[in-house]
């Protein structure tokens, strides 16, 4: 059996975990809390990898990644179809029909509808609604 061949710069790999690092008494209450939040950032992350994204055009990879990665806390994310085009890379109109494809497979909500004067549009990130293809 042959060796695997190894690219140049990756003979030692990363650790898998990093290293804790030391924390006061009253910060080791949190990490629990924040270990399983992460894991469930990966999960809806993996979920939308293995079973939804091949369904989906780049654009609209592009906006629920963004919109997922904009969430916070209370499981909204605020921004303008205008920032999310620039950040993905496409223009406001396709921004906007990929809004419409991802409300359509039940993968975004649209909470608010902002436009001039009213602020930002407020979307609702859904984890995976559709069935696997």
């Amino acid at each position: 059996m042959t060796e695997p061949r190894i690219l140049p710069g990756c003979a030692v790999l990363p650790p898998m975990e990093l290293p804790k690092p030391k924390q006061e008494p009253s910060k080791k209450a949190e990490q629990p809390k924040r270990k399983k939040e992460t894991a469930g950032r990966f999960a809806v992350i993996n979920a939308f990898a293995d079973m939804t994204l091949a369904g989906l055009d780049r654009s609209e990879i592009a906006v629920w990644l963004l919109l997922w990665r904009d969430t916070k806390p209370d499981g909204l994310a605020k921004t303008s179809q205008a920032n999310l085009a620039q950040r993905a890379g496409v223009t406001e109109r396709t921004a906007r029909r990929a809004i419409g494809s991802l409300q359509r497979a039940k993968l975004l909500t649209v909470t608010y509808r902002g436009g001039l004067r009213r602020g930002v549009s407020t979307y609702r990130v859904h984890q995976l609604e559709r069935e696997p293809q």
